[in-house]
């Protein structure tokens, strides 16, 4: 989460960039993002040549030849330059660096840099300068997408709601994506989750702070492994420029319906090793343009989506996605067939009951992480009831003490060994067998028992003397009251 003074400057940009007439929010987060872009592509360059040439190796810069469209050189003109400069030489270079045929130069081919005035980008540079996001961590950018969203009126239309860090790096950890897996984001927005992947497989192949992946397992790692689709082009361009921030240079991210018949095409069965995803809640697609590889029959995403990642999962594949509560018990026979398909067919290892607020300010919508393995049926499923993120469950997300999350990782990990099957407690098993006789419940409230504590009420004689000797005490005390009158 951002600290207040971060936030403070964001919304300061937000507000400079609406008084100037970009009204569309969408078009203002575009904005936002490529200049930010432009700032921490030059951090992350210096970043990225400190680190080859300590470990004895040649950089070549990603400003080669640009050397004037580093932040650094055109951020400090005048007025009467730097606009023209910045339309006409820094946008092009950002919109062109990638490589021809990639992915990056595909979608940023129709971007366009719309900032109006000279005043507006001035300010808007040195409100950027202000957030000092060069010593910042490298979870920032993230944080400011997700709190640049947040500030949308528009937010969470058709369910989109941005999934908080802190829940982004837990479902990685319990995942576990290792070097040489295959990760996706079939509705990726700004590609959190992908992001947090990468980071989590470089410090896991790091010494010291030394990396230990050889260059052919890194360019596979770079080029090969991070997967994303988005349905938005504004989300797509964010995204690709995030994973290039992050080191990566051909970003596979792309503008996309996974749950088309397009989607069959790309997103082939069996082909990705780990699925990390929060899909759109609510949303609905016309079943002319649905994939035909669906067994379901709805126009509901969020059912949709989960056949689809069972689908495209390896063998052994595992799969971290969050889904409406709704999905849990619905009662329709769609609801009922891909809850039994993930029990049969997968091996549903965890559900996860978080609290209704963890998507405030968006929305108050209760939300559950479901956790499977693809290739073999389930035999028990792993509840835990999670009450507290570490942050207040109002619009205000405060940071709190008590967070379920450390137990949570800790927990998983080691959850067969301790076979907990207290229902009372905040994590126990469930087996197979039972929850099929619920018509393939899910819902934690179906097989939570909870313990009510009898009031400890004290005896009516006792209240009543109490209730005398309070009386008499009043009584002695007007009496004596009266002798002074």
């Amino acid at each position: 989460m951002l600290h207040n003074e971060l936030k403070s400057k964001i919304r300061k940009l937000w507000d400079r960039f609406w008084s100037n007439g970009i009204a569309n929010p969408l078009q203002a987060i575009e904005q936002m993002s490529y200049l930010i872009f432009m700032k921490k592509l030059e951090d992350e360059d210096e970043k990225r040549k400190r680190e080859t040439e300590f470990a004895g190796g040649q950089y070549e810069s990603v400003f080669k030849g640009q050397e004037k469209c580093k932040w650094s050189e055109w951020s400090g003109k005048s007025a009467s330059e730097i606009l023209d400069f910045v339309r006409d030489n820094v946008f092009p270079f950002m919109r062109n660096m990638g490589d021809k045929d990639s992915l990056y130069s595909r979608y940023m081919e129709n971007a366009n840099f719309t900032i109006p005035t000279s005043s507006l980008l001035i300010e808007a540079v040195g409100i950027i300068n202000d957030m000092h996001i060069k010593e910042q961590n490298h979870d920032t950018q993230g944080d400011m997408y997700e709190y640049l969203l947040s500030e949308l009126q528009s937010s969470g239309k058709n369910g989109q709601f941005r999934t908080p860090r802190h829940i982004i790096n837990m479902m990685v950890k319990l995942v576990d994506p290792q070097l040489g897996e295959v990760v996706l984001d079939p509705a990726c927005g700004t590609a959190g989750f992908l992001v947090e992947a990468y980071n989590h497989v470089l410090e896991k192949n790091r010494i010291d702070g030394i990396s230990t992946i050889k260059a052919n397992k890194k360019r596979i790692l770079d080029e090969e492994s991070i997967y994303g689709f988005d349905i938005d082009d504004t989300m797509t361009r964010i995204a690709l420029m995030n994973l290039m921030m992050h080191g990566i240079k051909r970003p596979n991210i792309e503008r996309m319906n996974t749950l088309s018949r397009r989607g069959e095409e790309k997103l082939r069965d069996n082909a990705f090793d780990v699925i990390l995803a929060n899909p759109p809640f609510k949303g609905s697609i016309n079943p002319a343009e649905v994939s035909g590889r669906f067994e379901i029959k709805s126009k509901k995403t969020e059912l949709l989506f989960l056949e689809l990642m069972h689908h495209v999962l390896s063998p052994h594949g595992r799969c971290a996605v969050i889904v409406p509560d709704g999905v849990l018990f619905g009662n329709s026979n769609a609801h009922k067939r891909i809850r039994e398909k993930l029990l049969k067919d997968a091996n549903l290892e965890a559900i996860i009951s978080m609290p209704s607020g963890v998507f405030k300010p968006y929305a108050g919508v209760s939300t559950a992480i479901l956790i499977f393995k693809k290739g073999e049926s389930t035999k028990k499923v792993w509840f835990y009831d999670m009450q507290n993120d570490g942050f207040s469950l109002d619009d205000k997300r405060n940071e709190i003490e008590g967070s379920n999350i450390p137990e949570i990782i800790e927990k998983f990990k080691i959850r067969y060994e301790e076979n907990s099957e207290d229902r009372k407690s905040k994590y126990f098993f469930i087996p197979i067998e039972e929850i099929g006789k619920n018509d393939w419940d899910l819902s934690i409230n179906k097989y939570k028992e909870i313990e009510y504590e009898e009031p400890d009420y004290r005896a009516s004689k006792v209240i009543l003397k109490e209730v005398k000797d309070n009386l008499k005490d009043i009584s002695k005390e007007i009496e004596d009251l009266e002798q002074l009158i």
